[in-house]
């Protein structure tokens, strides 16, 4: 074991995937010898050349393009996109290339060696252009996998599952955790599954879910409500795509209480579409109105971050109202 911070965990995932499997090629804006705009991909160029690890244009339908290309000639790219706001210039080579390539040729050619790294949402005083999350829009794709993960040991595993995994992958990277976020991590070779949630703490009164940097933000709304005697039980979803309705189900049947928490804006985020199904699964076991805790329905602000973002006392509010119902 090592201590690493996120950053590095995604960089040491990229590593040894690329000393495994010469067909393993990344590729983005400023990620070669400079290392990406957070050095996530640093010193990758130097050990396995510009071949492997090169710029790209300022091009992102075309970095996707071009992916998608390499993917379906045997070629296993990680495609980073430096910001997920970004990533919409590249919507329909990833919605209608990417995700429906197998479907299309009915099994004869595919893209699903291609990963998708982006980071993602706010905390960094970015503005309205560096801080989206925009996991929902991906989730109503079919044929695309979307993972995110909340720490370093997570990180790693989870995009060494994601470039290996036989779909295209899109792995949401929560930077303002990307130095903030701490932990030890097996320097070995390793991979978690893709969609299946964690259940980081148990508990009896009500289920708080998450994914990515939301985690450290129901955690202390948790330890805020278990002071008052409330029993939280903590679950990271970490995969978007496919998501584990049964292991949130099954938290909901013994809490029967729900509350969902994402950074992108309420209207049409994805805490809508677990709220619809644990509903429909769970209905004769919630004792209260499944709760969502999420940004706001506007452009995200640069002066009123603050505002804007679901923080633990938000959801410390609407917890202790669920379970006051």
């Amino acid at each position: 074991m090592i201590k690493m911070n996120l950053l590095q965990a995604v960089n040491n995932a990229l590593d040894i995937a690329m000393a495994e499997n010469d067909k393993v090629i990344c590729f983005g804006e400023d990620v070669g010898s400079f290392g990406g705009v957070f050095r996530a991909t640093s010193h990758l160029q130097e050990r396995y050349g510009r071949e492997r690890c090169f710029n790209t244009p300022l091009v992102e339908q075309g970095i996707i393009g071009f992916a998608n290309g390499l993917a379906a000639q045997g070629s296993v790219p990680v495609a980073e996109i430096q910001f997920a706001d970004y990533i919409f210039p590249a919507f329909d080579q990833i919605v209608n290339e990417s995700a429906k390539f197998r479907y299309r040729s009915g099994n004869l050619f595919n893209v699903g060696g291609l990963t998708i790294r982006t980071p993602y949402g706010g905390g960094i005083a970015g503005g309205l252009y560096h801080s989206q999350s925009p996991e929902a829009y991906f989730a109503h794709t079919p044929g695309l996998k979307v993972v995110v993960p909340r720490n370093p040991h997570q990180a790693k595993g989870l995009l060494l599952a994601a470039i290996r995994d036989p779909n295209p992958v899109i792995f949401f990277e929560p930077k303002r955790i990307y130095r903030a976020s701490v932990g030890m991590v097996p320097e070995e070779d390793y991979q978690l599954p893709l969609g299946e949630a964690e259940v980081v703490r148990e508990g009896s009164d009500i289920t708080l879910l998450a994914w990515g940097a939301q985690m450290k933000i129901i955690e202390k709304a948790a330890d805020m409500a278990e002071s008052e005697g409330v029993s939280c039980e903590l679950i990271d979803l970490r995969s978007i795509v496919p998501w584990d309705a049964d292991r949130v189900a099954a938290s909901v049947k013994k809490t029967g209480r729900l509350l969902i928490t994402h950074e992108a804006p309420l209207t049409g985020g994805f805490a809508g579409e677990v709220a619809a199904t644990i509903q429909q699964r769970c209905f004769l076991h919630l004792e209260s109105p499944i709760s969502r805790v999420a940004g706001l329905d506007t452009p995200y602000p640069l002066a009123h971050e603050k505002e804007y973002i679901p923080d633990h006392l938000k959801v410390y509010e609407a917890l202790m109202a669920s379970v006051k119902f």
